[in-house]
């Protein structure tokens, strides 16, 4: 379902492209056309003109061409009042009568001047203003459309990806043959109940753990105690069975088998090692 909705918006978004080429000069036409066009058989034909140009225009092509085109204007604006003064001025000499400006009129004409300038002034600031205002708009729009081209890019690989995730779900599924693990079979009810009774154990045994953390100090000094009251009863053990060796070794080198003071010391002291060995077991 998301595959074939996503190859509908591309499809879509494709045929509105191909419809529309979005072009600058393309965009420029509706403008260009409004313009007031030269006659049918003029020659003059301005090579230089950017929608002329065979190479693709961008934005910083255009950019340098209104730059170089605003410095041409303003050295042919000047050259133009340049020439059309000294027109004036020669033709008021040479003429016949010779042109007289009274200074009534030069303060008129200057009046006249002061008001067109304001208003040259205040087109020029709205013409600004508008520039400007296109600009953003123009850069704006450039950025959704190359939002827009990276999304197309994205929905083209889109279709291919959801292929890729499908076959493998698929094989995850064959992978999960039914009752391998009867808890992974499961409905979600039953799937929460589990995972519920799982976290209830693993609290559980946490609390356990704690438990026997906190009795292991306890248990450390109660098992410290008991090594240091074995360290003498080990001696004596050891002291017991040093003089139970000792005494049989007697035993067995004396003459004639007659039992000496040795051998009932030797009684006793085995005697003394049983009641020890008793007691450790006891201690145990």
């Amino acid at each position: 379902m998301a595959q074939q909705k996503a190859e509908e918006v591309l499809r879509g978004l494709e045929g509105l492209q191909a419809q529309r080429e979005i072009s600058i000069i393309k965009i420029s036409e509706p403008i260009s056309s409004a313009l007031p066009q030269p006659a049918q058989g003029a020659t003059n034909v301005r090579t230089s003109d950017a929608s002329n140009s065979p190479v693709d225009t961008t934005p910083a092509s255009l950019e340098a061409d209104l730059a170089h085109y605003k410095e041409l204007f303003s050295k042919l604006r000047f050259s133009y009042v340049e020439q059309v003064t000294k027109e004036k001025f020669i033709r008021a000499i040479v003429g016949e009568p010779p042109l007289i400006v009274t200074p009534q009129e030069n303060l008129e004409l200057e009046k006249h001047n002061v008001a067109a300038k304001g208003q040259l002034k205040a087109l020029k600031m709205e013409v600004a203003d508008m520039v400007e205002e296109l600009e953003e708009k123009g850069k704006e729009l450039s950025r959704k459309y190359a939002t827009i081209q990276t999304e197309m890019t994205t929905l083209k690989e889109l279709p291919e990806k959801i292929a890729g995730l499908e076959e493998r779900i698929a094989e995850l599924r064959e992978q999960l043959q039914p009752g391998e693990n009867p808890n992974l079979n499961l409905p979600l009810a039953k799937t929460l109940e589990l995972v519920a009774e799982k976290k209830r154990q693993r609290i559980e045994l946490d609390r356990q753990l704690e438990q026997i953390r906190l009795q292991v100090p306890r248990k450390r000094k109660e098992m410290e105690r008991l090594q240091a009251e074995l360290q003498p009863l080990e001696l004596k053990r050891q002291n017991s069975l040093a003089a139970a060796k000792e005494a049989r070794r007697r035993k067995e080198q004396a003459l004639g088998g007659v039992e000496d003071d040795l051998e009932e010391r030797g009684r006793w002291l085995r005697a003394s090692e049983t009641a020890l060995k008793q007691m450790l077991e006891i201690r145990k």
